[in-house]
């Protein structure tokens, strides 16, 4: 039909608002549908305590329920510029019902199209947001691939695009060229909010300014790595080729222990160089009034001798800016075991939509909780960042300190596309195809620790946790190799490492810090290479996470401060003296839900949601109650590693059990020798009773006298 310009604009205006409607009507039912299967991430808190929260949950609920409209209407509205082209091509007149169907075709369509793509690149992120099994996604899945996926885009941008410019040309004809000129706009406005969220271009190598005077570090972790998966460890899978050939010209620390397996722990040892009772943090569960450290960090003395100091990471990084470590810029989220944060998220169907669209920058800013999602690991968007700040701080007249710290193979193994498939069974239609199923929020990881064996497919389980190794690796591969191009590979100290390992019912237990007895959760990998190190050593001796802050600072040529406990490794990384013969000391983590193979009448405290409180309400951040705090941490199995010996203390309600085991001759510590070798059965047990009376919360760790066998 002919049309001018006032004319196109009135009816523009008028399909506009049916897109509006369409994206109520969406949100609206989103939000009812969400409410009636209202499923809230985090820890199943008391009523009395979540009542507290009724006012911030409205306000969770409608920022999220807005940011559902705001997309849908952005959906929405190709569907009526289509609808309004076709009338100026094929005539007819406007009725509203035909442009509320076209906004909601188009709402379908692209959500559809998104969904497929998020499917197939990355299916934890609807694992972690569906209430739905997953094999109902099967076929879809089947028949998804990267060259359909490309050519489907491609087609319906095209397809898009040639109809809006055949309209506008036909305005243009008729006179209407302010009607042509606008819907031009609109479509390049269209182009540009589709691609300039998800433009996380790879940047271009940059020229180091310095390639002389102070090394610059550059740390490289991933929660839950076992040690046991590098290729220079003997794995039978060809897993890390990137870090076997930094193994090459580095060190390979093969029996390097973390003094707790939990993350919060675990990072602070790494930065402080002392032990968890030491810099007075036990587990993951922190108040606001705590995460004060009494003991230097080594980001702050980088700071403090020039450097610049840089954390970048996803979900799992939190830990780097709850606490003062020192660290002069921040790329991580916010603290996650924070009530408000879990509220944040939202309930799962709307948290599904979001979860779609918001890989990008503007859902870091804006929705940053759904963004980094706990379990869905972005390890390919991490990898480009760090390759970004690389960039940046290669320009840069003084030395840096890169901490990276990604969560690629931490629980529930989710991995991007080709990685989860890469050892998989291709045949396999259990739960856990894309994810450990079940899994989709922290505290949902921590429940399922006390679960048997026969509720895992552990085979499958194995196969999703080699690929996101794999994942790790590749990414750590091109951040060196960019490390490279930009000429700071020969003056860059680099440290690969983990916070943990992780048990797969090797000791008739799941998970991290729940046995001593094992050595997949207490040993990590540790790798060093850089200037004035020895190339290809393989570092069998015991040591410790706490020796890696005085080691770095030795190779610097700073001063180690008093406070370290951990021991400089400098002159045997450096090849002039054997690495010292060192103890290395571990503790249990929390257990907040009963632990297979737990002996009968070990020390217990009560279930989780006892022991949580919320000592501050503004903060909402979750923490340990005062009055459990010394009988959790006297519960604490605890170990000592010194040559081929182990020794592991779990403390009774009367008395306590020691077990030794011979590392040598039984690697797997399957055989308890104590009462086979008593002379060192003592000798262990006196260094670690002096280790643990070093603790202000352990007590008396050989209480009442009395030693089980």
């Amino acid at each position: 039909m002919p049309m001018d310009d006032p004319g196109f604009l009135a009816l523009a205006v008028r399909a506009s608002n049916m897109a509006g409607l369409v994206a109520v009507m969406f949100s609206l039912l989103l939000l009812i549908k969400s409410m009636l299967d209202y499923s809230q991430t985090g820890p199943q808190l008391r009523q009395e305590v979540l009542a507290n929260y009724r006012g911030y949950l409205v306000f969770s609920l409608g920022r999220l329920t807005l940011a559902s409209f705001l997309l849908a209407l952005f959906l929405a509205l190709p569907g009526v510029v289509v609808y309004l082209v076709g009338l100026v091509l094929l005539g007819g007149a406007y009725q509203d019902p035909a442009a509320l169907l076209a906004a909601a075709a188009s709402l379908g369509v692209l959500t559809l199209a998104r969904f497929c793509k998020v499917l197939h690149d990355s299916p934890g992120v609807i694992v972690a947001s569906s209430h739905y099994s997953m094999a109902h996604f099967y076929p879809l899945w089947a028949k998804l691939s990267p060259s359909r996926l490309r050519m489907a885009g491609l087609l319906l941008a095209g397809a898009y695009g040639v109809w809006l410019s055949l309209g506008a040309l036909a305005l243009y004809r008729e006179g209407a060229g302010y009607a042509a000129l606008v819907l031009m706009l609109l479509h390049g406005l269209v182009l540009c909010a589709l691609k300039c969220p998800l433009a996380d271009r790879e940047p271009r190598p940059v020229a180091a300014r310095r390639r002389t005077g102070s090394p610059n570090i550059l740390m490289l972790g991933s929660d839950t790595l076992r040690a046991d998966r590098l290729g220079a460890a003997g794995y039978r899978r060809a897993l890390t080729p990137n870090l076997d050939r930094l193994v090459a010209r580095g060190a390979l620390f093969g029996q390097c222990y973390v003094p707790c397996a939990r993350t919060a722990p675990s990072l602070l040892s790494l930065m402080t160089g002392t032990w968890p009772h030491r810099h007075g943090i036990r587990d993951n569960f922190v108040a606001d009034s705590e995460t004060g450290l009494n003991v230097p960090a080594l980001p702050r003395l980088l700071a403090d001798a020039g450097y610049h100091t840089v954390a970048l990471g996803d979900w799992a990084a939190a830990d780097l800016g709850k606490f003062d470590l020192g660290f002069q810029d921040l790329e991580v989220p916010d603290d996650q075991w924070n009530l408000k944060f879990f509220l944040r998220q939202g309930p799962k169907d709307l948290r599904l939509f979001l979860s779609l669209f918001v890989d990008n920058a503007l859902g870091r800013y804006f929705l940053e909780e759904i963004h980094y999602l706990a379990g869905i690991p972005k390890t390919c968007r991490i990898g480009r960042r760090a390759r970004q700040l690389l960039s940046r701080l290669a320009a840069e007249d003084r030395p840096f300190l890169l901490n990276v710290f990604m969560a690629s193979t931490h629980p529930p193994f989710a991995s991007e596309h080709p990685y989860y498939t890469l050892f998989a069974d291709p045949a396999y239609r259990g739960p856990s195809k894309f994810a450990m199923a079940r899994l989709t929020d922290p505290f949902e990881i921590i429940r399922r620790q006390g679960e048997p064996r026969a509720e895992f497919d552990l085979d499958q389980i194995l196969d999703l946790y080699d690929g996101c190794v794999k994942s790790f690796d590749d990414e750590a591969g091109r951040i060196l190799d960019y490390l490279d191009r930009c000429g700071l590979t020969s003056n860059t100290l680099v440290v690969v490492y983990s916070d943990h390992g992780m048990e797969f019912f090797e000791h008739e237990t799941w998970g991290q810090g729940n046995s001593a007895i094992g050595e997949q959760s207490a040993r990590v990998p540790l790798i060093l290479a850089g200037p004035q190190l020895s190339s290809a050593q393989s570092l069998d001796a015991v040591t410790r996470t706490v020796d890696v802050a005085p080691t770095l600072l030795d190779l610097l040529g700073l001063p180690i401060p008093p406070e370290m406990e951990g021991i400089s490794l400098a002159s045997a990384l450096r090849g002039e003296l054997p690495p010292p013969e060192l103890p290395a000391f571990h503790e249990t983590g929390i257990w907040l839900t009963e632990v297979p193979g737990m002996p009968q009448g070990h020390l217990r405290y009560p279930n989780l949601l006892d022991l949580l409180e919320i000592p501050d309400t503004a903060s909402s951040t979750l923490a340990i109650k005062p009055e459990f705090q010394k009988r959790i941490i006297a519960a604490k199995d605890r170990m000592i590693r010194e040559g081929a010996w182990k020794l592991v203390y779990q403390p009774l309600e009367t008395g306590y059990l020691l077990k030794l085991f011979d590392l040598e001759r039984d690697p797997h510590c399957a055989s308890d020798v104590a009462g086979e070798h008593p002379d060192v059965t003592a000798r262990l047990w006196e260094r670690l009773e002096e280790w643990m009376r070093a603790d202000p919360y352990s007590g008396d760790p050989g209480r009442n006298g009395t030693r089980g066998s």
